[in-house]
């Protein structure tokens, strides 16, 4: 195949991830990187705004000040709303992500592709991740985010992947396991369960020698990206310590875990100022497989897959280190369960489309029971109850759900209301 032709099929396999994801990764590892760049920058099918990271990019200050003073020469009117901010508004990472979204509503002739290019210049910079995680969670159904690196970089991936806001794209192939890449065989033998309370297992028994939680923990949160630096352990495991005291107790809580499971070698790599999980060690881990089951079974959605969507079910063991409430903990839980509560959807309308309706309610029960935030749930099992003629029981569903609400001092959306209402008076 010519060069054009692969660059060619490789743009319509970015087309096809850009349609359902936020974030598209072109894989550190892809041949190909900077010609498909050029063709995302030729295309007519984008509204492209590009910016490259220079090297004084190592804060969110100097992201904004670079990307707002480069683009507006590709786009007049960008950066109008970032202008106006304030000093202590620029210092507020939702008031700049709000002004950052304002700028893409203003465009609507075409999608928008921000392309942050040479992304690995900000490796070091802590708050550019956080920012670049929170802006990929807020951005406008018609924009998208490309970045392109040398380097994997430091978002959680995996997390950001199960949630459907992220894809790994590698030449013209989607990456759909082993996100990080394959952790080759050992003489060791760790099977790992984040999905649940979170525990370990060495050949079949489990770790329980911790000495506390803390230690634990760290293997875990160490497990949800590439790498991760020690400034970020501190602060989401420390942040009301000053910073001699966090560095520590990091290096206590790092020889406890080393002590925990007692190989001959660092269970924590420190390499130039990153952390990582030994490459040498050979794991199993149950978030990985998660969320590999669930991009096999959006591969194969069209075909309504019961099996493979009923495959992820049965993994999900239950909400992600479940009994701990850290934020960054809060966080990942959050992703996993969407992509969770996806796959009883997914499984509820295959039943609907088979005329088993019973089966369908069963699954959006439980999806409700996982998060019952999900005003969306229990709208459709109000409206299934309905179908099902079982109208006292979508009447008595409502009202434990208002009381639940109430409790919370929170009041349930008017949709929701409406759907009721609707209901009743029919």
């Amino acid at each position: 195949m010519k060069l054009q032709e692969t660059i060619e099929h490789q743009y319509e396999r970015f087309r096809e991830a850009a349609q359902s994801s936020s974030v598209i990764l072109l894989h550190p590892e892809s041949r190909l990187r900077s010609p498909l760049v050029a063709r995302l920058l030729d295309s007519q099918d984008y509204h492209v705004l590009y910016y490259a990271m220079g090297p004084d990019d190592v804060s969110v200050e100097s992201v904004i000040g670079g990307m707002t003073h480069d683009i507006a020469d590709q786009s007049r009117l960008f950066g109008r709303h970032l202008n106006v901010l304030n000093a202590r508004e620029q210092a507020d990472t939702g008031m700049l992500i709000s002004a950052l979204v304002r700028e893409f509503d203003d465009i609507q002739d075409k999608p928008v592709l921000l392309i942050l290019d040479e992304y690995d210049r900000s490796d070091e910079a802590d708050d550019v991740q956080v920012f670049v995680e929170a802006l990929s969670n807020q951005l406008p159904d018609h924009s998208r985010i490309v970045i392109n690196s040398r380097t994997m970089p430091r978002l959680p991936w995996v997390s950001m992947i199960a949630q459907q806001r992220a894809m790994l794209l590698q030449d013209d192939s989607i990456i759909r396991q082993d996100f990080y890449g394959a952790l080759p065989e050992a003489d060791y033998d760790l099977e790992v369960f984040g999905l649940g309370p979170g525990f370990v297992l060495y050949n079949g028994q489990p770790i329980d020698a911790w000495e506390g939680h803390l230690p634990r923990l760290l293997f875990f949160f160490a497990l949800e990206k590439p790498v991760v630096t020690r400034s970020e352990i501190c602060r989401a495991f420390w942040p009301d310590l000053d910073v001699d005291q966090a560095v520590n107790v990091f290096h206590v809580t790092k020889r406890r875990l080393h002590k925990a499971l007692q190989f001959e070698m660092d269970i924590l790599v420190h390499d130039d100022g990153y952390y990582y999980i030994n490459p040498a060690l050979s794991l199993d881990y149950d978030v990985m497989r998660f969320v590999a089951a669930l991009m096999d079974a959006r591969s194969h959605a069209d075909e309504k897959p019961f099996e493979k969507w009923q495959r992820v079910v049965d993994m999900y063991q239950g909400p992600y280190l479940q009994g701990h409430d850290d934020p960054w903990i809060l966080a990942r839980r959050h992703d996993y369960r969407a992509g969770f509560i996806e796959a009883l959807s997914h499984l509820a309308q295959i039943r609907l489309d088979a005329d088993r309706p019973e089966h369908a309610l069963g699954f959006l029960l439980r999806g409700a029971e996982e998060d019952p935030s999900r005003e969306d749930l229990h709208r459709q099992i109000i409206r299934l109850y309905d179908n099902l003629g079982r109208r006292s029981e979508a009447a008595a569903y409502y009202q434990r759900l208002a009381a639940t609400f109430k409790k919370s001092k929170t009041s349930l959306s008017d949709e929701t209301q409406a759907t009721f209402q609707e209901i009743m008076n029919r």
